[in-house]
């Protein structure tokens, strides 16, 4: 079993290279999922502003086909 760490020699760069690799994909993970969080909240927020101005355009749309 330790030979295959040890993995002729060169199982130091081998394996700090997999560490290396570990760690920038869960430095990836986690900035995608504040991006992912940040875009959510954004959205929330444009849904609200949006929800609150579709009742004025029905109302001038309203108004102008009635008149």
């Amino acid at each position: 079993m330790s030979e295959f760490f040890s993995m002729g020699g060169y199982g130091s760069y081998i394996w700090a290279s997999y560490g290396i690799a570990a760690l920038a994909m869960i430095v990836l993970l986690i900035a995608t999922l504040r991006g992912l969080r940040q875009s959510k909240t954004e959205l929330d927020q444009l849904e609200t502003v949006l929800k609150a101005r579709r009742p004025r355009r029905a109302r001038t749309t309203d108004q102008s086909q009635t008149s």
